[in-house]
């Protein structure tokens, strides 16, 4: 593998860990990752070996037949999977938010009620926040949930982008209730909607439109999902208590954008792979490209990011995994990783001239799926308005 994107101090479990993922990786997923990806193709196969590694139970405790590793080796999982094929990251990137806002948030009935499927992975989990006019701007989502006379809940709206939307049968969805409060962040509630997985009128009142056509990020199902009066139980509330929604789905959005580091960092390590070999193979003018010496310039600049990116991700994964708020470093990891990754991508693009704009190449797919990490889970944009944020509170002036 070489000396890029090594991790200190890692337990010897964590290394068998990561061993048997990384075989994994280069045996059932690079042979047939660009295959699946131009066919659009879900990785059955690929989804059913993971089940069986328990990777879908990775994080979640051992008491609900998980395995109970940390974010950190989570972390390190998924940059290996996105090693081989970012879309299949996806697919475990939010069942791990909705079982981490599970673990962290919900009641012991609800942790008993859905842990030990998601640990299997027979029931896998989706996260829903945004709506097609609000995009990062959760303050706007109009989907609402309106209490019931008998109890229970009523929702409808319109919300956008799930990943696994059609493919999951657990989603957390974030609503507006009127519980009185005077922030609008405290009049949001996330509900545990459990439903049949696939397409079209999922059950009554719930509905998940076709696919969305994507340019990357393909395989994995993104979707739209439609309630309309969906009656909804209020053992569902996450949490038990309506209000608490919005800070429960930031806290997993603190775990989502670790991941999103993580598979930049994945797809960063491949594009470079890929370029240093095809640099070793290819001659012009006499001699491999390799020899040029700006050829070496460049290579020298993309391991420098895969390097740099990687280190951040680790730190704010550890971050998390001792209890303390991480939305600094997780948002700085984010930004990082997926600019850096866009970059050493377009770099091994250049280094494969031509052919890199040809699908018989790899690097052809990876440039079509880089983009996409500069957007999910919040915007290059929204992530530096977060860290300036977190930065002013950190070092606010004394005389102010």
């Amino acid at each position: 593998m070489g000396r890029l994107q090594s991790t200190e101090g890692l337990t010897d479990d964590q290394k068998e860990i990561l061993k048997a993922v990384r075989v994994f990786v280069d045996e059932q997923i690079l042979p047939v990752a660009t295959g699946l990806e131009h066919r659009d193709e879900y990785p059955v196969k690929i989804v059913e070996g993971m089940k069986e590694m328990g990777i879908f139970g990775l994080m979640i405790p051992e008491e609900y037949g998980g395995l109970g590793e940390s974010l950190l080796t989570y972390a390190l999982v998924v940059e290996e999977i996105s090693r081989g094929w970012m879309s299949v990251s996806g697919i475990v990137n939010t069942h791990f938010i909705v079982a981490w806002m599970l673990i962290q948030h919900g009641t012991p009935e609800q942790k008993r009620r859905y842990l030990p499927r998601m640990a299997t992975g027979d029931l896998r989990g989706a996260f829903s926040m945004s709506e097609p006019h609000c995009g990062s701007d959760v303050a706007a989502i109009r989907t609402r949930a309106v209490a019931r006379a008998g109890g229970g809940w009523a929702i409808t709206g319109q919300k956008m982008w799930l990943t696994n939307g059609g493919s999951s049968s657990l989603v957390a969805v974030l609503t507006r209730t009127d519980t009185g409060a005077s922030s609008v962040y405290r009049n949001m509630t996330t509900f545990l909607v459990e439903k049949e997985p696939g397409f079209g009128e999922v059950a009554p009142g719930l509905t998940v439109p076709g696919k969305i056509e994507k340019m990357g990020y393909k395989g994995v199902d993104t979707t739209e999902l439609v309630f309309d009066e969906y009656l909804i139980e209020d053992a569902c509330v996450l949490g038990g208590e309506p209000g608490r929604g919005f800070y429960q789905m930031m806290d997993g959005v603190e775990v989502g954008r670790v991941n999103v580091a993580a598979r930049a960092c994945g797809v960063a390590l491949r594009a470079f792979q890929i370029g240093i070999e095809y640099a070793q193979m290819r001659e012009t003018f006499g001699k491999k490209i390799a020899e040029h010496q700006a050829v070496q310039f460049r290579l020298a600049e993309m391991a420098v990011k895969v390097e740099a990116a990687h280190q951040m991700m680790v730190k704010a994964a550890r971050v998390k995994d001792s209890g303390a708020r991480n939305d600094l470093e997780a948002g700085m990891a984010k930004y990082l990783a997926s600019e850096y990754c866009s970059q050493v991508v377009e770099d091994s693009f250049r280094i494969h001239g031509g052919y890199g704009y040809s699908k018989e190449y790899e690097i052809e797919r990876l440039y079509r799926e880089a983009p996409m990490l500069l957007i999910g889970e919040g915007t290059a944009d929204i992530q530096r308005m977060i860290i300036g944020r977190r930065l002013l509170e950190e070092y606010g002036s004394k005389s102010s």
